[in-house]
This record gives C-alpha cells, structure tokens and sequence, in this order.
C-alpha cells in the first residue's frame, strides 16, 4: 500500500525552493510518469513570477487549479489578448475577504494566466494524462515570453488589472 503525507513542513519547503528558483516558482509531480493517466502536482508560485499567457488547446485536456495555500488571480483572454474575465481564489482564510472560490476548472482553448496574489501561495493542478510536453502548452502570439525586456512591464498591467477589478 502507498501512502503520501503532504506536511506543513513539505509546503514550506516547496515555498521556499519557489523563492529560489530563477522563474520564481517550481512544481512537485505527485504522478511517478507522464505516462500516468491522472496528472498531479503541486506548483509553487512566488508573487513576482510571470507565466505567460497559454492555453492547452493542441492537448486538449480540461485542467483543474485548487489552492491549497495562499491567494491567486485566474485572468482569462480573448483571441487578440485582451482580458475578459479576472478570477480570484484562494485557501479557505480568504473565502471572507471577497473571494468566492477555492479553485477553478479551465477548458483547453481558453487563454489564461495564474498570478500568486500573496507569498508562499501553492496549487494544486491536475489534469487528464498522459502528459505530452511537446503539445502541452501553447503560448500566446500577443505575450510577451518570459525572459523577453517586454515581460516585466506586461506583468506589472497585469498585476494592476487584477488590483482595480
């Protein structure tokens, strides 16, 4: 019988190791392969990391983002890019503070980011498998890639979209 335990100390730990990696966040596979029908895995997220805008249209599979530490902005785009849809949720500490979900489910084509709103913020993702990483993600043409010069200030508008909304 396998049995995992998902400790305070393993989330600290897991936050930590975001803070110092270069990209500002890092991810722990819960499944053993790719190969594996359910994937799984916790993503940490640091509050200065840009993910570009991407979608999962070339394999498409819905994926599901819970929080399981912290507080996070969903922004979901149009075709050209622009934002039609801004989603807050967050762990059960910030369900009284005008945020209304735990998590969300996102369909493959819908273009979308994920912001870390305060430190130490944690998901967990998962998606249908196998996990095909030439297919995985596609980003999007009107993004700036993330470690372009145009990437800091895009992610700045987009911190402040999620701040007024």
């Amino acid at each position: 019988m396998s049995f995992k335990d998902f400790s305070k100390a393993f989330l600290d730990n897991l936050s930590l190791s975001a803070f110092h990696s270069p990209r500002g966040r890092i991810n722990f596979n819960l499944h053993l392969d790719y190969a594996e029908p359910c994937q799984r895995l916790f993503n940490a997220i640091g509050i200065e990391s840009y993910i570009p805008p991407h979608r999962h249209h070339q394999d498409p599979k819905e994926e599901t983002l819970i929080a399981v530490k912290g507080l996070f902005a969903l922004i979901i785009f149009d075709e050209a890019g622009n934002i039609i849809r801004i989603s807050k949720f967050g762990t059960e500490k910030f369900l009284t503070h005008g945020v209304d979900n735990v998590g969300v489910e996102l369909s493959p084509d819908a273009w979308h980011t994920v912001l870390a709103l305060v430190e130490d913020s944690i998901l967990l993702e998962v998606k249908s498998g196998p996990f095909i990483s030439s297919a995985a993600k596609e980003i999007a043409p009107w993004a700036p890639a993330e470690d372009s010069s145009d990437a800091v200030n895009y992610f700045n508008n987009l911190k402040k979209s999620v701040t007024t909304k």
